[in-house]
């Protein structure tokens, strides 16, 4: 196994892992999504809820992050391992000669 192959094996395996990670995270996340505060006061209920809005933010925004790392280094293994993988030239079938006029 060549070095660069083993480097595209590793960038899948890393990549594919982070993949996974964020929808483990993101589901973990959506089940445990805290129920709709109601309030009659308007200044409370709005000091109650960007608490949570601010946390969501900025989970949603590290679960993009670690979701287009994790694809960009998928998708950088694949080509390194399309690039490092031997090929195999192509059989050349004989031409054959069309056959000539008047004969």
């Amino acid at each position: 196994m060549e070095r660069a192959e083993l480097v595209a094996y590793i960038l899948i395996a890393v990549g594919l892992l982070l993949l996974v990670l964020t929808f483990v995270m993101a589901f973990i996340t959506l089940t445990s999504v805290a129920s709709i505060l109601t309030n009659s006061e308007l200044a409370y209920a709005l000091g109650q809820i960007l608490g949570p809005i601010a946390e969501a933010a900025v989970r949603v925004m590290f679960l993009g992050i670690m979701g287009w790392t994790g694809s960009i280094a998928t998708m950088r293994g694949i080509q390194l391992y399309k690039e490092a993988k031997p090929t195999v030239p192509k059989q050349l079938k004989a031409e054959e000669k069309p056959p000539e006029k008047g004969q």
